[in-house]
């Protein structure tokens, strides 16, 4: 297909400063994907490790219940029950990765204090302390384990984008970029010929 541009080399000049401006975005692009797939890396480690706990922690945590179940009977258990709040106030942030704006949640000090003792020492009891903890526990994972997928969902689709970008510059912009360079230099070269050898049959011509 024949290119649409005229080969002169004020063209040539433009088309080499588009080259080495895109050969630079592709670099760019290139190591920000790499950054954030490391990072999403990290997030599928998290993730597996939290999803872990959370399965120890709730066996852990509905081992306590059964022994509280046992030890106060269900119809005093769930009077306590309906003294917990059913969720913990969280705030959020965010921080950057890569240009991408990533939320945090962060849950208050004054949040988790509430959480842990919801009825009087008098009532105390040893196993209803740490079935109360560990689904505290059990909570406060969960939002973290909510917070690391939707983090990678946003780092997935910043990839994918970084992706389409990236292939942009280096299957369609850059291969043009050097194609039409390589047909201006070959056009100027051809003129540069032309006219060289129209100068010497001048000159041979003048000599006669």
């Amino acid at each position: 297909m024949a290119l649409k541009i005229t080969p002169t080399k004020a063209n040539l000049i433009k088309s080499k400063a588009r080259l080495s401006f895109s050969t630079k975005g592709y670099n760019l692009l290139d190591k920000k994907r790499t950054v954030l797939i490391q990072e999403i890396m990290k997030l599928v480690q998290q993730s597996e490790e939290i999803e872990t706990q959370i399965g120890e922690t709730f066996k852990e945590a509905y081992i306590a219940l059964q022994q509280v179940t046992i030890s106060m009977g269900l119809n005093h258990l769930d009077e306590f029950a309906l003294s917990i709040p059913p969720e913990t106030p969280f705030d959020t942030r965010t921080r950057s990765v890569m240009g991408v704006d990533i939320p945090e949640l962060v849950i208050p000090e004054s949040a988790k204090e509430a959480l842990n003792l919801p009825y009087g020492f008098y009532e105390n009891n040893p196993a209803l302390d740490v079935a109360i903890a560990k689904f505290n526990e059990v909570k406060e994972l969960s939002y973290r384990l909510a917070e690391i997928e939707g983090t990678a969902f946003k780092l997935s689709v910043e990839i994918k984008k970084t992706q389409k970008s990236a292939n942009a510059l280096d299957k369609i912009q850059i291969p043009k970029l050097k194609t039409t360079i390589k047909y201006i230099e070959e056009s100027i070269e051809e003129k540069d010929r032309e006219e060289n050898f129209r100068i010497k049959k001048v000159k041979k011509h003048n000599q006669k």
